[in-house]
């Protein structure tokens, strides 16, 4: 049954069905909501929850607690994961599960709190130092964000590996209709032949050791040729997007979160005047969908890549693209969100110089 949900208390209700057993976070705008429904709901069904008195402190808790193989799971919004990216690259060295939800606002420095998208290079390219780059989903609905919440406790033991939702600081405010799923059983540290676990060896287990040094460059080398296979297998298997018209498109519209969400609506309004123009929203963000952008690349004649920073998912885009087709970039910085006419104004230049070109 559909319920009226806010963006953050969905989230949040989605890690506790999902099992989540201990949260560590520290309050920020736009995604204290998260944490406050966390404080009610995990002592209610004896789970851990802590307000740490830092991010750092948080992300090390979740370290910790990662290392048992609990379900854990920390958020915060933009310059409080710019502090979690020491420890989310330990996390990463340590081959430890964990979610972190970062609903992001306006920046860089302290900024503001309005939707933004411009934590994009920093979580999808990695989140801190070395050679990973952790698995990255992108809601643009509030049921989105419920399904990829329940989602990301699953590929992070599927991987042993972090997962990171992304969502913009609007996904976090907005409310919408959505389902919960039901509550799943909880996942205690040890179960299902975990054999990395550090839960005690009670005179039967033998003693395990989680690290994330190796100070010999060759043992270094092979953990990253690990990691590395790790992220191939990733990239293999997880890709997710959904699209709208995109193989039928002249003009073919990428955008992921909110701002895959208004280009929807421009898509659909530039298609009702006759344009053909399609939408891909890419929700895994790594692993992004480089082998569908290519293959569109050949079908279509322009690409429009819209996002609400000042151009970093188009990064990814020209790379897929590899110069088939013009790639155009359209952004709004600072927490201000596109509006649907500004698109269908670049779609209906584009549409238009495609004319003319058929024209000669």
């Amino acid at each position: 049954m559909k319920q009226l949900l806010k963006g953050n208390t969905a989230i949040a209700e989605a890690a506790v069905r999902a099992g989540c057993t201990a949260y560590f976070g520290y309050p920020i705008t736009p995604q204290t909501e998260l944490l406050e429904h966390m404080a009610r709901r995990m002592p209610e069904l004896g789970r851990v929850f802590l307000q740490a008195e830092s991010e750092v402190a948080a992300i090390n808790m979740v370290y910790g607690a990662a290392c048992t193989g609990a379900r854990v799971m920390t958020s915060s919004s933009s310059p409080g994961v710019s502090l979690m990216a020491e420890g989310m690259s330990y996390i990463a060295g340590s081959e430890v599960p964990c979610v972190i939800v970062d609903v992001m606002r306006g920046g860089p420095g302290l900024g503001n709190i309005a939707p933004s998208q411009g934590d994009y290079f920093q979580m999808v390219k990695g989140g801190g130092h070395g050679d990973y780059q952790p698995i990255v989903l992108a809601p643009a609905t509030v049921q989105e964000a419920i399904d990829l919440t329940a989602l990301a406790f699953d590929l992070a033991d599927r991987y042993r590996w972090l997962v990171v939702v992304l969502a913009d600081g609007s996904i976090g405010q907005m409310m919408e209709p959505a389902e919960l799923p039901a509550m799943r059983p909880v996942h205690r540290p040890g179960q299902n032949g975990s054999d990395w676990t550090l839960v005690g060896t009670n005179g039967e287990r033998r003693p395990h050791v989680v690290n994330s040094l190796y100070l010999e460059p060759v043992d270094e080398e092979a953990y990253n040729l690990r990691v590395q296979q790790k992220l191939a297998a990733i990239r293999q298997s997880e890709v997710r997007f959904t699209e709208d018209g995109a193989d039928e498109a002249d003009v073919l519209v990428i955008g992921f979160g909110t701002a895959g969400r208004v280009a929807q609506s421009a898509v659909r309004n530039c298609r009702a005047r006759g344009h053909k123009v399609g939408l891909h929203r890419p929700i895994s963000l790594m692993p992004f969908p480089t082998d569908r952008i290519r293959q569109l690349a050949g079908s279509c004649r322009a690409i429009l890549v819209v996002e609400m920073n000042a151009g970093q998912m188009v990064e990814d885009v020209r790379l897929a693209v590899e110069g088939r087709v013009p790639v155009e970039f359209y952004g709004r910085m600072g927490g201000v969100i596109p509006m649907p006419e500004e698109i269908e104004a670049r779609i209906e230049a584009l549409a238009d110089e495609g004319a003319s070109h058929d024209g000669r």
